[in-house]
């Protein structure tokens, strides 16, 4: 009953698209044809009145107008960092994260290449509030629809205030048809709404879904909104969970008008006023109140006109700024960029520091066995010390001991590796990648996260091998004596792998004086015993007091030279085992850099790339998302 009072304004108007006649035909004639217009304009000049403009097509062949961003304004800039954000994540993220983002880019594109010299307003509403009678009262003529049967609107009609805007209404695909330019009297000729191009959209909650669909495909497009409620429906989940809530960001945009405040004795609409407003605080529309930035909001009734003059005055004040394109865009930016925020904003500061680093490299330097490299070669320096300057007898001995043994000192490069250190040296591999790769994506978004960790187990493939070939290369023994520790199931050592045997320790200067001394302890030796055996037998005169010391200081000063060398190779073999492990240690974390590190590195600079693309899209952001 309430809709039927409000839409008797429109029984009896010219019938649009729903009607028996298009919208120009009255009493049996066409009112929107060239022949129709040549005879208003002669009928205008009989009776000296103003020729109505009742525009066609045809009427909007003026060039459009480019470019209505300002060059030095915000947004050029926000659409080129978003352009470029897209581009550097295609090959991360997924075509359907990326989605809103490219129709923003395109729609934009599309909308400046168009008039920038027209501002396009929809007018949107539910069934019943009224929407099609404010139309009309806006425009000043019975243009859109209205009456009893519901949907009364079926297709969008527009109406121009001045000629350019086809490329526009081309883009909304409003039919040719539904083009109008307002009935000539104040509204057509007010200055304040040159520009402006209004739209009358089927109902929101239309039983027809391509009603439906053809409110959510224009309000996509156009500039700005004037949503229009009544007493009854201005509470509607439908409105507010749809079209309010998700286009909260769209508020400088937007107006949301009470209609039918007719209906509501005394006090009730400023109530209804005050709860709608509430409302839209809710859904976290800000409200342009006290000269902030925001929705409009007001009540109105377009069946008596009271409170249209205001809204036309609103209207033309918003048209003549010229943004409204602009705002809209930025908030479309906004709104793409915080569906994007979850895949971009990092939780913390991501990366690599020095310390993820360097337990990075002891983890491999573990795995590759740089200290056991390096007491070995410490032990091999002094084994090669006591060969040296060891007694002859004391080497015999240890000859015989070693002689034939597997696994014997003086075979070392045929030593095979238990399976079980093999698999224990590869998984050490693999446990130090999988930490560096998680200290790396900690904190990053989940595609981002994701990429770090597949780039670091890419170049982690063949690692094991490549650190197994350096500790050859570098002439460690320890990583000969373990060779094919992190090549799993080979049954050859690393050296005989690459056909090779680590370099000796290199032997100090005064290594031969000391070789000579224990050389002429054994000469005292031999030389005292050989007298004893004279005196026994009776070739030399008896006197066992001086071969006895000479023999005694040979026996003695043997192992007293051992022992001094001993003492003297402390210092350098210690240092040359620090050497062969830092040398390993060093290979193994320049390996595991080349192959895990920086290749985790160049994805976290790409990522920072797009963060500060993002940052950039956000900078300047109109809705403080």
């Amino acid at each position: 009953m309430t809709a039927v009072t409000d839409e008797d304004h429109g029984k009896g108007e010219s019938k649009g698209d729903s009607g028996e006649k298009p919208d120009g035909a009255k009493d049996g004639r066409w009112d929107d044809g060239l022949i129709a217009r040549r005879a208003a304009a002669a009928a205008a000049r009989d009776a000296d009145e103003p020729v109505p403009v009742l525009a066609t097509a045809d009427d909007d062949a003026e060039p459009q107008v480019e470019a209505y961003a300002p060059a030095d304004g915000p947004l050029p800039a926000r659409l080129d960092a978003l352009r470029e954000l897209v581009g550097l994540s295609r090959a991360r993220l997924d075509r359907d994260t990326l989605a809103e983002a490219g129709r923003v880019l395109d729609e934009a594109a599309a909308r400046q290449r168009l008039s920038s010299r027209h501002t396009v307003v929809a007018v949107a509403g539910a069934t019943g509030s009224g929407k099609s009678t404010l139309f009309n009262a806006l425009a000043g003529a019975p243009i859109s629809d209205t009456g009893l049967r519901r949907p009364t609107t079926s297709q969008p009609i527009a109406c121009s205030w001045t000629d350019g805007a086809a490329g526009l209404l081309d883009r909304l695909a409003v039919p040719g048809r539904l083009r109008r330019r307002p009935h000539p009297g104040p509204a057509a000729f007010d200055e304040a709404l040159q520009g402006l191009v209004l739209v009358d959209l089927p109902d929101h909650d239309s039983a027809a879904t391509e009603h439906r669909d053809q409110v959510d495909r224009v309000l996509a497009l156009v500039d700005a909104v004037i949503w229009v409620v009544d007493p009854e429906k201005y509470a509607d989940a439908a409105l507010h969970e749809r079209y309010l809530r998700p286009l909260a960001g769209h508020a400088e945009v937007t107006f949301v008008v009470l209609n039918q405040t007719d209906r509501l004795p005394g006090e009730a609409a400023d109530l209804v006023l005050d709860d709608l407003r509430r409302l839209l605080d809710e859904d976290g529309i800000a409200l342009g109140e006290h000269g902030e930035p925001g929705a409009t909001v007001m009540s109105l009734s377009a069946l008596t006109g009271d409170g249209v003059p205001e809204l036309r005055e609103m209207i033309g004040r918003f048209v003549s700024d010229r943004t409204a394109a602009t705002r809209r865009l930025s908030a479309d930016v906004d709104a793409a960029a915080a569906r994007l925020r979850k895949v971009y904003v990092a939780q913390g500061r991501p990366g690599l520091g020095e310390r993820a680093r360097e337990e990075f490299a002891d983890r491999l330097a573990e795995a590759v066995g740089a200290a056991a490299a390096g007491q070995a070669a410490e032990r091999e320096w002094r084994r090669n010390a006591s060969r040296a300057c060891g007694t002859p007898w004391l080497r015999l001995w240890r000859w015989y001991e070693n002689r034939g043994l597997p696994g014997s000192l003086d075979r070392l490069g045929q030593a095979l590796t238990p399976p079980e250190e093999e698999l224990t040296a590869r998984q050490r591999v693999e446990q130090a990648v999988r930490i560096v790769a998680d200290d790396a994506a900690d904190g990053l978004p989940g595609p981002w996260a994701q990429a770090v960790r597949e780039t670091a187990f890419t170049g982690a493939q063949g690692l094991p091998e490549a650190l197994d070939e350096l500790a050859v290369k570098v002439g460690a023994p320890g990583a000969a004596k373990r060779g094919g520790g992190t090549e799993t199931g080979k049954g050859k050592s690393a050296v005989d792998r690459l056909g090779g045997r680590p370099p000796k320790p290199p032997r100090p200067k005064w290594w031969p004086a000391a070789v000579l001394a224990q050389a002429s302890m054994t000469l005292l030796q031999i030389f005292g015993g050989l007298w004893l055996v004279g005196q026994i037998i009776g070739v030399l005169e008896p006197g066992l007091v001086t071969p006895a010391l000479i023999m005694l200081g040979g026996v003695v000063g043997g192992p007293l030279v051992e022992w001094a060398c001993a003492a003297a190779i402390r210092g350098p073999a210690r240092r040359y085992g620090q050497d062969a492990e830092r040398r390993l240690r060093e290979a193994a974390a320049g390996c595991g850099r080349a192959r895990v590190l920086d290749p985790v590195a160049a994805e976290l600079v790409r990522y920072r790339e797009v963060r500060e693309r993002y940052v950039t899209v956000t900078e300047f952001s109109t809705t403080g998302r």
